[in-house]
């Protein structure tokens, strides 16, 4: 059974017959520019007291050092990833109110 491919998906696979491996010069401008968008920045921060000792009982709930939680939940945010839990359930709780049927 094939899976129909959506618009972006079938650009890509038409474009896949005309794909060349990158030379070790390019290759190595690339790897340059990954590392420096990985590179780690030191910032000074002001947090409210309350909020860092949260996040530091979080983070140790977590097993994690609170600045790599910190650091985590920033890069989620500006990624797009980042997940509200309430509104996922105020999102699920529409569904199941709807005609559509969600599993119970």
């Amino acid at each position: 059974m094939k899976r129909k491919l959506d618009a972006e998906e079938q650009i890509l696979e038409e474009g896949m017959e005309q794909f060349q491996p990158v030379n070790a010069a390019k290759r190595q401008i690339l790897e340059g520019i990954i590392d420096k968008a990985n590179e780690k920045r030191s910032i000074s921060l002001r947090l409210k007291s309350n909020d860092v000792e949260l996040l530091k009982r979080r983070a140790e709930a977590e097993g994690l050092p609170w600045q790599t939680l910190l650091s985590s939940i920033v890069h989620k945010f500006l990624s797009d990833q980042l997940v509200d839990r309430r509104s996922i359930l105020k999102s699920m709780e529409i569904l199941r109110d709807s005609d559509f049927m969600l599993p119970e």
